[in-house]
């Protein structure tokens, strides 16, 4: 029986915290106690604080590993493990790893191709390894505006630790692009692409989502349930969208773009997610609604990293400050993304839960992670 004693911390409780202690045990918490006394063989905190370790449900930092420079490509499983090393030093314990499918692979300038399936497996036979150090499931970013969504979905299945399907729809005009000058910078700047053939670009983009659009909703929807995945909608920016995603029975809503996009969602019970960078960067990069915004208004429920995994922390702790109450902005990167995702046995300091704890000193706005369990072994 493997047991650790953390003593004299500022626990972060559901809904309050205290001065105390957690009692790790065979993987999980088998006891909480209040005060600042030291037990036989407890390790001293000094007044840190000890919450539940982060679940990210939306990262593209393994990405960023894979691919370290444009063009440039990197052996898969140092990728792997690097990303995993780089989540657990900042606190995240739970990670819902972001993979495309859909691919485009019939325009001669700007084809992307699939690579989703070949990549999860070497997730799926790391983790069976033993090698990673957090806990590691599957997103699915279900392309839309693509051509071989319907066959790249087909090669999952309910074994492949799928947790979430998005549905992306990157369609010139709508949602994330609404603004098509924001797509003319990104695309260009990406690909080097000219006026005319930009143009193109968003020919081709509208006719895949009138040709196929339905097709592939359809298919990411029905799929979704067939892997026993929670669905997520991505860059809602009307009402009416809102209404589209609830009909579909999205769980949660990925970085609405708008305000009342955001309060949609809350009417029809969709849990809102948002950047972290969005709210520590103090507005959205792309334009649109910013994280802050949400929060004072009160329709802001889950915080992912996107692309700094080391803001999720920050992050927290500044809606903390702003909401002045540390427990709920610590949920929204604990308690609310595991709900969202039914992962029932984590996400809060509970006695049963899994023991993903960390221990975070505060500096300033930030905290620095000074040790993490993940199922009890650090």
């Amino acid at each position: 029986m493997t047991e650790t004693i953390l003593a004299n911390a500022t626990l972060v409780l559901p809904g309050e915290v205290l001065t105390g202690g957690l009692v790790l045990r065979d993987g999980r918490i088998a006891e909480i106690f209040q005060g600042a006394a030291l037990p036989a063989g407890a390790m001293d905190c000094a007044g840190d604080l000890v919450m539940p370790g982060l679940i990210e449900l939306h990262t593209d930092n393994l990405e960023r590993h894979i691919e370290p420079r444009p063009k440039v490509s990197w052996p898969h499983a140092a990728a792997i493990i690097a990303h995993d090393a780089e989540l657990a030093s900042v606190g995240i314990t739970t990670v819902f790893d972001a993979l495309r499918v859909g691919s485009v692979v019939s325009k001669k300038k700007g084809n992307y191709g699939e690579y989703a399936r070949a990549l999860a497996d070497e997730i799926l036979d790391l983790r069976a390894q033993g090698v990673l150090r957090i806990s590691h499931f599957l997103h699915l970013r279900a392309e839309i505006c693509s051509e071989t969504l319907v066959e790249e979905m087909a090669k999952f299945g309910p074994a492949d630790r799928v947790g979430i399907v998005s549905l992306m729809d990157h369609t010139p005009g709508e949602r994330q692009f609404r603004d098509v000058s924001k797509l003319r910078d990104y695309v260009c700047g990406k690909h080097g692409y000219s006026e005319a053939e930009f143009q193109g670009h968003v020919a081709g983009q509208r006719a895949l989502r009138d040709r196929l659009g339905a097709l592939h909703e359809a298919t990411a929807v029905a799929e979704a349930r067939r892997y026993g995945a929670v669905l997520a909608s991505h860059d809602d920016t009307t009402a009416p969208q809102v209404a589209v995603s609830a009909g579909h029975g999205v769980g949660f809503a990925e970085f609405p773009t708008t305000e009342e996009a955001a309060r949609a969602c809350h009417d029809h019970g969709i849990a809102v997610m948002m950047g972290a960078p969005n709210l520590i960067r103090g507005g959205s990069h792309s334009g649109n609604v910013a994280a802050q915004a949400l929060a004072e208004a009160g329709v802001l429920d889950i915080l992912s990293s996107d692309y700094v995994p080391s803001s999720l922390l920050s992050a927290a702790l500044m809606l903390g400050d702003l909401w002045g109450d540390l427990a709920r902005g610590v949920a929204t990167v604990t308690a609310a993304p595991a709900a969202a995702t039914g992962l029932a046995d984590r996400g809060r300091l509970a006695v049963g839960a899994r023991a993903d704890v960390i221990r975070v000193a505060r500096i300033g706005q930030a905290g620095a992670v000074r040790a993490l369990w993940v199922a009890g072994r650090r």
